[in-house]
């Protein structure tokens, strides 16, 4: 196997995490150094790596935008000497695009991570040996595909040659189906390989969210699939594509036609008998709908992603946990409480911390803002378990924390059959002033009672009731919907974000006005103030 050789340099380094890391940076300073940015941030190629620490600062996508704006701009790299394959579009909670520099070396250090995960995946399940295997691909918004490269959405790309061969070989979905020239039209191509597909054996996804949706656009859709699968044409759909093949499934059809429509594990067990594993986030608030995902697909085993970004990978699923990816990039973690910042071999189990990248892109000192947990250091190196986004939201100084929301979320007795999608802060959540709104997945008349309580709940924290008291927030709101998932994940869209790629978070910010049909809550906002005040 193609991946061999990278998982016996990752399962014999452990013991050396330092030197390997000291080593990584050396390499990365050299690159740097002899580059555009890195001469004018005054880089240079000898430094150790306490040097880098105290000379470049921590980061973010404002501090490299404009160097990456021009670089696209020219084609060329201002950023690292590596020739850049792509720039990578991605999108954060509260931002629009931003282009991440996809050169040779970057591509390299994912595949130092690929290869270990990918050896470990067959061990663990064997039974992926045998049939087709499908990987998602990082959707691009409509707006972008008339500018889009070939392979500016293939996760397959990712890989080095030998393992995209592989890949390749076993793939249910064909690459070109990414190019279609709406997002709908390429999800739509996507379900049509995979109903005809009864030998899928593996579902690699990021969001469980995107999966669930997959799944009930497969029922929205049944007719128009069943009918493109019988003739094995594409009718109305592909417009303007160059996909030139259709797949064609008399079986995939009948199922089908026999199908009334609703999400059953019975019936996904009968399209897919050979799947033998999902794999998708499932820590912090991608939980619950992992769950329910597990639940419709339980032919098969469930496997959480480690900690990827666009920007770089943290984590890899390594013999049964969420092992630090130390061959890949160079590593640093900040303790958000204090600022310190910790070299990967000076963690300690407990901390809480968030993880810096310096990668093959040329970003230095990169903050994702996530939150890990260290839960321990086996074979050497750290196994780190996603908490979620480490952001505050701040939008009159209530200095709210995903945390602080979860713990106060968690003291609140939600309806049966319920599940929580986000809590939003906005700017305006109706008289010209700012609050949060609770979005539920369900069907309940108790979005008042859940209101005041979680409002009440927030009350503990000092900053949050005074901003309450005196009124600069508008009393929380809780909105119940049967599908509120999929009207969160359009206003994401709405906003930006990359589909498939959208977490699921216990807490964002939208800037702006409250979105209409949030207007359509049973509880009134100010009832609500005057019940818990």
């Amino acid at each position: 196997m193609a991946a061999w050789p990278g998982e016996r340099r990752f399962a014999a380094g452990r013991a050396h995490l330092e030197s390997v890391q000291r080593q990584k940076l050396a390499l990365l300073l050299r690159k740097v150094a002899a580059c555009e940015a890195g001469q004018r941030q005054g880089v240079a190629a000898h430094w150790q790596w306490e040097t880098f620490a105290e000379q470049v600062p921590v980061s973010d996508y404002d501090h490299w935008r404009d160097p990456v704006d021009r670089a696209r701009e020219s084609g060329g790299n201002a950023l690292i000497q590596s020739p850049v394959v792509r720039y990578q579009p991605t999108s954060g909670s509260t931002s629009a695009i931003k282009w991440i520099p996809y050169t040779r070396h970057f591509l390299s250090e994912l595949d130092n991570a690929i290869s270990p995960w990918i050896v470990d995946l067959y061990r663990q399940f064997p039974r992926l040996r045998q049939g087709r295997h499908y990987w998602s691909m990082s959707w691009v918004p409509t707006s972008l595909r008339d500018n889009m490269r070939e392979d500016i959405n293939d996760d397959i790309q990712l890989m080095s040659m030998g393992k995209r061969l592989l890949a390749g070989a076993t793939q249910a979905v064909p690459q070109d189906v990414s190019l279609a020239r709406t997002s709908e039209d390429s999800l739509f191509a996507t379900l049509a390989y995979l109903i005809s597909d009864s030998s899928l054996s593996m579902m690699s996804i990021w969001s469980p969210t995107f999966g669930l949706g997959l799944l009930k656009s497969m029922a929205m859709w049944r007719e128009e699939l069943a009918e493109v699968l019988a003739t094995g044409s594409w009718g109305n759909r592909m417009l303007g594509s160059n996909t030139q093949s259709c797949p064609r499934s008399p079986r995939g059809a009948e199922l089908l036609r026999q199908w009334d429509g609703r999400l059953s594990a019975d019936f996904f067990m009968a399209l897919w008998p050979s799947l033998a594993l999902v794999s998708a986030w499932d820590t912090a608030a991608s939980g619950p709908w992992a769950r329910q995902l597990h639940a419709l697909l339980p032919q098969a085993a469930f496997q959480g992603k480690g900690l990827w970004a666009t920007e770089g990978v943290v984590t890899i699923p390594y013999q049964g946990q969420h092992a630090l990816a130390y061959r890949s990039h160079v590593y640093e973690f900040q303790d958000p409480s204090d600022g310190t910042i910790y070299a990967p071999w000076e963690l300690e189990q407990g901390q809480q911390v968030m993880p810096l990248l310096s990668t093959g892109s040329g970003l230095l000192r990169y903050r994702l803002n996530d939150l890990v947990r260290v839960d321990g250091l086996p074979g050497g190196i750290p196994a780190l378990t996603f908490l979620g986004r480490a952001g505050t939201t701040d939008m009159v100084g209530e200095k709210l924390t995903a945390a602080a929301l979860d713990a106060a979320l968690a003291e609140v007795r939600l309806p049966a059959k319920t599940l929580p999608v986000c809590t939003v802060a906005v700017e305006d959540a109706g008289e010209g002033i700012p609050g949060y709104v609770l979005l539920l997945e369900g069907e309940s008349t108790e979005s008042e009672r859940v209101a005041g309580a979680l409002d009440a709940a927030l009350q503990q924290h000092f900053h949050y009731q005074l901003a309450r008291n005196l009124e600069q927030l508008a009393p929380l709101r809780c909105v119940i919907h049967r599908d509120m998932r999929e009207r969160y994940l359009q206003q994401c869209r709405e906003r930006g974000m990359i589909e498939g790629n959208i977490k699921m978070e216990s807490l964002q910010y939208w800037p702006g006005v409250l979105p209409l049909w949030f207007g359509h809550s049973q509880a009134s906002a100010r009832a609500v103030g005057e019940a818990v005040l």
